[in-house]
């Protein structure tokens, strides 16, 4: 029992930190609320269409079903079912780093416990957390495959290989680069066997090759609401070796965007990148295992220069395995007890102590975009059956797990149906929606735009009844004095993704447009979103 007290005590203290806080009050966010919408529609009755609605493979949507049937659908049960699979990675990763010595694997496991990162991802109904088990045990018996190339280590490589592609849309990309990484590895052992297959994988690759291009060529809204910059490299590190988050959804362009936080920002990750530099250092192996995270990253980079998706950490996770192992492996590898102590400790106490003593710290976090406080502000505007709701960005499907609409009659200007309110012509929105819509950023004229809401709004509703508007601030910040200065200047609006001023604009549209008519009566904000409610009085009033 004293052999495994270390790893026992690790594996209780990830479990500890996954569980505080884990109850948000906020509900669900729109991802989350995507994975539970998913889970549960009908097996039989729309599930696998469901799935294809979306970007992601099925595996993760089947193992929240199978949870959600086991033990209901709150939302703290459908978060427990993300610190299962966090909480599995932690002995996982210790045998991983044991895979180098006994002192690699504990340091593996404490890393993996009290990262911010997987704490954070192990507190959401999403993906990430049982992504991160299956790049682990990928990892683990890619290694055990390179050491004993046993036909029950090649078939547990393969299985967990698969189980990444089946639940992340991109992670056939990690499995292609680590299969490159095996086959190096591998070859003078097996030179026939990895010809042939490398022939009969790019034998598949020109029979799939239509739908390679079609991927590449789609085009895609992902850039509406994020570009790359330079500084997400720096914050990807920053996220996964110290206690801060920033790029969870779109990260700013300047590294020290806040430097009160750059101490517990910059020292983990400093400690963790030495110590990746120290494991590379005349190791073959380690330095093949970075090259296949560089590749990966680099394929991110291109995929988001072009276009086709936002350069976010998560996006990223099936690397975090390999950094975790080289960074610890290369602590452990460090001769002069006392740097190897200094480093551990304060790691360690910098990341567990800012979980604990933060206000924002990865568990505390909350979510801001949070679905239910829509509700919870609707359910206090003391709406009569019949009044019209707004929704601007989501639509009313979006809330239904927290409030019931069927008393109300339903708007939506969202992401999808938007150009038909911003103008009569709605082609190629894509390539021309910036050039189509810069006058309306300019000025707020829109007599489309106007005719409509007068059309919706306006010509249905009678004295004493009321309109709400729910606004998500995170998606529609900027003024129409701000809108006017980015229209007017090239450089920033080119820069700028459209879904932020299509949004914004909307926003002040809608209100203004409102406001002239109607009263306004009410106003609330919480977390991310603003509900206005409007009036429209007896004409004595």
């Amino acid at each position: 029992m004293k052999k495994y007290l270390s790893i026992i005590t690790i594996i209780i203290i990830g479990l500890l930190l996954r569980l505080i806080f884990i109850d948000k009050p906020d509900g669900l966010w729109n991802d989350e609320y995507v994975s539970w919408q998913i889970a549960a529609t009908p097996f039989f009755s729309g599930f696998f269409n469901a799935v294809k609605s979306q970007c992601h493979m099925p595996f993760y949507y089947l193992y929240l079903k199978f949870f959600m049937n086991i033990l209901g659908q709150s939302d703290l049960m459908l978060r427990l079912t993300s610190v299962f699979a966090g909480i599995l990675a932690v002995p996982v990763m210790y045998f991983l780093g044991k895979e180098k010595s006994e002192e690699t694997g504990i340091l593996c496991a404490g890393m993996t416990a009290v990262s911010s990162f997987l704490i954070y991802y192990s507190q959401e109904v999403r993906l990430y957390s049982i992504l991160f088990l299956f790049s682990a045990l990928t990892l683990l018996y890619t290694l055990k495959i390179i050491k004993n190339p046993t036909l029950k280590n090649l078939i547990l490589c393969g299985l967990f290989n698969f189980m990444i592609i089946f639940t992340h849309t991109i992670g056939f990309v990690f499995v292609f680069f680590n299969l490159i990484f095996l086959s190096l590895n591998l070859y003078k052992k097996f030179k026939k066997a990895i010809i042939v297959f490398w022939l009969t994988i790019a034998g598949s690759t020109i029979v799939v090759s239509p739908l390679i291009i079609g991927i590449l060529t789609t085009k895609s809204f992902s850039q509406w609401w994020g570009h790359f910059s330079i500084s997400k490299i720096g914050f990807l590190f920053t996220d996964y070796f110290s206690p801060v988050l920033t790029n969870l959804t779109n990260a700013p362009d300047n590294f020290f965007y806040m430097q009160k936080l750059a101490f517990f920002m910059i020292v983990p990750s400093l400690i963790a990148i030495i110590c990746i530099i120290k494991a590379l250092i005349k190791n073959k192996l380690n330095q093949q295992l970075f090259l296949l995270a560089v590749f990966f990253i680099s394929v991110l980079i291109i995929a988001s220069l072009s276009g086709k998706l936002v350069f976010i950490t998560k996006y990223s996770i099936e690397i975090y395995p390999i950094l975790i192992f080289l960074a610890c492996s290369g602590l452990s590898s460090f001769n002069n007890k006392l740097i190897k102590n200094v480093f551990i400790i304060l790691y360690f106490l910098i990341s567990f102590g800012y979980i604990l003593i933060h206000p924002y710290s990865a568990p505390k976090m909350h979510r801001s975009e949070g679905h239910k406080i829509v509700a919870d502000i609707l359910k206090r505007m003391d709406l009569k059956p019949d009044d019209i709701i707004l929704l601007e960005y989501y639509p009313h499907n979006k809330y239904e797990k927290y409030f019931d609409f069927s008393p109300y009659r339903i708007l939506t200007i969202n992401k999808g149906n938007f150009p038909e309110y911003m103008s009569e012509n709605t082609d190629d929105i894509y390539k021309n929606g910036k050039k189509l819509y810069k006058a309306f950023f300019k000025t707020l004229k829109n007599s489309h735009f106007e005719n409509l809401i007068k059309k919706d709004v306006f010509d249905n509703i009678n004295e004493g009844q009321n309109v709400v508007i729910v606004i998500l601030d995170s998606v529609s910040f900027y003024s129409p004095q701000k809108l006017y200065e980015i229209a007017q200047n090239d450089t920033i609006y080119d820069k700028e993704p459209l879904l932020f001023l299509v949004l914004s604009y909307i926003k002040n549209k809608t209100f203004i447009d409102l406001n002239e008519v109607l009263q306004l009566t009410r106003l609330e904000r919480k977390g991310s979103w603003t509900v206005i409610k409007f009036t429209k009085l007896k004409k004595s009033q």
